[in-house]
């Protein structure tokens, strides 16, 4: 299968700080991929790599097959705080990336029905048809992660990077919330990368669970999910096989953390 995204023996820095170091990864068309690790072992960094928000220090990043070196237009990313602008109602805060993006910023006066309708389409797959006309503070927590992964979809993004959207959720939303994002990326072309603490996260979501190391980050392991089957339901959450695989994964994250504890220099905080 064609990879939409390669990282080949790439390495960033932070000033003096190593983040990710001699790292490779590579992320087929339309596949879900998630990234674990102990904290501080830079997983955020793959992500603002992916999409250019960084350039890399050494080594090469390839999105369909072109070198990354600054932002990159057909990529969508969602965060842990939702970001949304509080003057904005829900639908219009979906709409802002065609706003200033090009090249639908030109084109925005003139699309605007089209891009309203695009925008309650994801709103109502969302279900959130009767609260587009809300505004950020009248919307709880999981309905503003929403509204901002309809935000982060509605230029139609090849690729979509989530950087632990659903961390600060309740456990019922979060999972709620899972099915969402599962539902959305089966049905529309998307690549999808995920950094996440939750390991049942990980595993329910991915394909592929890539396990990075203490920082600075490599992949020292990648675990392939397909066993579990498509799609995947609530009863996946009680199967033994995958539960054994939660907690083997703990097991190595933790070995790895422990491996960072006893560096003598550890990494700052930015390189999470």
């Amino acid at each position: 299968m064609k990879n939409l995204v390669e990282l080949i023996d790439v390495s960033l820095r932070y000033g003096a700080a190593l983040a990710v170091s001699n790292l490779s990864l590579a992320v087929p068309v339309h596949s879900f991929a998630a990234v674990v690790g102990p904290s501080g072992c830079g997983k955020s960094s793959v992500l603002k790599l992916v999409a250019g928000l960084v350039p890399a220090s050494s080594g090469t990043v390839l999105v369909e097959g072109q070198q990354i070196t600054a932002p990159v237009g057909n990529v969508g990313m969602a965060f842990q705080n939702a970001n949304l602008l509080p003057w904005r109602t829900a639908l219009d805060n979906v709409l802002l990336p065609l706003e200033v993006v090009r090249p639908e910023r030109y084109q925005f006066s003139a699309r605007r029905q089209e891009f309203t309708a695009r925008a309650m389409e994801l709103l109502c797959m969302m279900g959130l048809e009767s609260f587009t006309g809300h505004y950020p503070w009248q919307l709880s927590g999981g309905m503003q992660q929403r509204v901002s992964l309809c935000r982060a979809l509605i230029h139609q993004p090849q690729l979509l990077v989530l950087d632990e959207p659903f961390a600060s959720l309740d456990a019922l939303t979060r999972e709620e919330l899972w099915d969402v994002v599962q539902k959305i990326w089966a049905e529309r072309p998307l690549t999808v990368i995920l950094v996440t603490h939750d390991l049942r996260e990980a595993l329910y979501l991915a394909d592929q669970v890539h396990v990075m190391s203490s920082g600075p980050g490599q992949v020292v392991n990648s675990v392939d999910t397909s066993a579990f089957g498509r799609p995947r339901g609530e009863e996946l959450l009680s199967n033994a096989n995958f539960n054994e695989q939660v907690v083997a994964l703990k097991a190595e994250i933790r070995s790895q953390r422990a491996l960072f504890n006893t560096k003598p220099t550890a990494q700052t905080e930015s390189a999470r």
